[in-house]
């Protein structure tokens, strides 16, 4: 809770309580002071802090008081006898108002991201790529190229001025919203969370370049999802692109104001068959890989001064790995086939496109949500599911024979790759969405099982300390500790020594 926010919580407590404790002609005075000092705190965190849905009954709860204890004092009377039941279902609605605007305080927190953890002050820079060479085959209604945006965190000089908002497109917050099935309303206050990141900071010159590392959110997600993990390596010496994956994320403006949705939700419906089902994952996970590797191009022309940027100069392209989180972690795994990238990390992702070639002979991090890893094992340990537990998942048995065929094939390819130099590890009481940063917007997703067990600060920095030991172990030569094995400043990571 933001202090000024705070403070006006507790100045209607207060008000409250002045009004209930006191009697009736002892508080004309008490009261009306407090409510100017209410309407005081107001006005301050409307004008500092800015306003939000979520505190509307404070709002209201200050404007009565003041224009009531207002007019009493003035007018040196007091209002007419009020009986004494509408008395108390007054004081009954305020007191329900103040515990329900607790309630929301808690459930939708303007919450501050994770700081990260290197050396480096971090700065942040938006890209709009038009790829030329491709027609975009998500929008039917337009004919046109397919269109990206793409953020970058870097080491940047001392920053100044404010931070860059965590979500600097607002306008998607509706979207957002109704991604998560919620009101359009209800992540409004979220324009309000800062990140640690300067906006067009100077590139540090600590170093004359460094490694690259391409990031892919998941299906109906977005790149601000991973602010906290790009700011996170930023902060220790990489350039971090994450790709809004256009009609893949919940919504991405582009600079003219454009704003598309998800529209690949439609490749996958409950009526398909597998071979269907299985197919248009595909078909969409190309796209995604192809958008790596255009992505990948634009750097190499900024990087020769073809695309103006202070980034020129400034990517060592020699060592570039890809990371993301699920279909994202399939996309860089099969991103990782291209020469270019070296090294790559999966995050809680099924792969795609298996039957397209053989197994990745490059070091690759596989890191899973133990739920994932419990559906993994199931395979390994040849475990049939029985009729229940199908009608409780909503499959058939046929479906499901599909599905551990394939989750077998992936195994095999997950075991070639491991074999390559990689790590196959989950994490203890984790689900899907501890990965990215919807972790952190409310503590409802842990209460209802959307995220684990595990605190989402915890989660963030076992992820954060995994990905950048490996990282930094195949891109800068050095670290690597944390792959060795299980180490007791992290008893939550469990390396899986055996995909059999």
């Amino acid at each position: 809770m933001r202090l000024y926010e705070l403070l006006l919580f507790l100045s209607n407590i207060g008000l409250f309580a002045l009004t209930v404790l006191l009697k009736k002609g002892r508080r004309r005075f008490p009261v009306f002071v407090a409510s100017g000092i209410a309407t005081l705190l107001l006005v301050i965190h409307w004008t500092v802090e800015g306003y939000r849905v979520q505190i509307f009954f404070p709002y209201s709860i200050t404007m009565l008081f003041l224009a009531i204890s207002g007019y009493s004092y003035f007018k040196k009377t007091g209002p007419k006898k009020i009986p004494r039941f509408m008395l108390g279902s007054a004081y009954t609605a305020i007191a329900i108002m103040l515990v329900v605007t607790a309630g929301l305080i808690y459930a939708f927190p303007v919450f501050k991201l994770p700081e990260p953890t290197g050396e480096f002050k971090v700065g942040t820079q938006i890209f709009h790529f038009v790829d030329t060479k491709r027609e975009e085959i998500f929008d039917e209604a337009r004919d046109g190229k397919r269109e990206l945006m793409v953020q970058v965190w870097y080491p940047a000089q001392a920053g100044t001025g404010k931070y860059a908002p965590f979500i600097p497109d607002t306008q998607i917050l509706n979207y957002m919203a109704a991604n998560y099935g919620l009101p359009g309303f209800t992540l409004q206050h979220l324009k309000y969370v800062s990140s640690n990141a300067y906006s067009g900071a100077e590139v540090s010159s600590a170093q004359t370049s460094y490694p690259l590392i391409l990031a892919n959110p998941g299906f109906g997600s977005s790149r601000f999802l991973h602010t906290s993990q790009a700011e996170n390596l930023a902060s220790h010496g990489y350039i971090v692109a994450v790709i809004d994956h256009t009609y893949n994320t919940f919504a991405t403006e582009f600079p003219d104001g454009r704003i598309t949705t998800s529209t690949t939700n439609g490749l996958f419906s409950p009526d398909h068959d597998y071979r269907t089902e299985s197919g248009n994952r595909d078909k969409l996970g190309k796209v995604l890989t192809d958008d790596v590797a255009f992505a990948l191009d634009q750097f190499e022309l900024i990087q020769s001064g073809q695309i103006p940027s202070h980034l020129k100069g400034r990517f060592d392209l020699g060592h570039v790995g890809v990371f993301g989180h699920s279909i994202g972690g399939a996309t860089a795994y099969d991103a990782a086939y291209d020469p270019r990238i070296t090294v790559g990390i999966d995050l809680d992702g099924a792969l795609y496109r298996l039957r397209d070639r053989e197994g990745l002979r490059k070091p690759f991090l596989f890191m899973n949500s133990e739920s994932e890893f419990d559906r993994l094992k199931m395979v390994m340990d040849n475990r049939v599911y029985t009729d229940a537990e199908l009608n409780r998942m909503g499959n058939t048995r046929e479906w499901m024979n599909q599905v551990t065929e394939y989750k077998k094939l992936e195994l095999e390819r997950m075991r070639e790759t491991v074999t390559a130099g990689g790590q196959f590890l989950y994490i203890d009481n984790t689900e899907h969405l501890n990965f990215i940063d919807v972790q952190f917007i409310s503590p409802l997703f842990k209460m209802l099982g959307v995220t684990g067990k595990i605190a989402p600060e915890r989660a963030n920095s076992v992820i954060n300390a995994y990905i950048l030991d490996f990282f930094d172990m195949y891109l800068k030569n050095q670290g690597g500790i944390l792959m060795k094995g299980p180490n007791s400043r992290f008893p939550e990571v469990k390396f899986v020594t055996s995909l059999l």
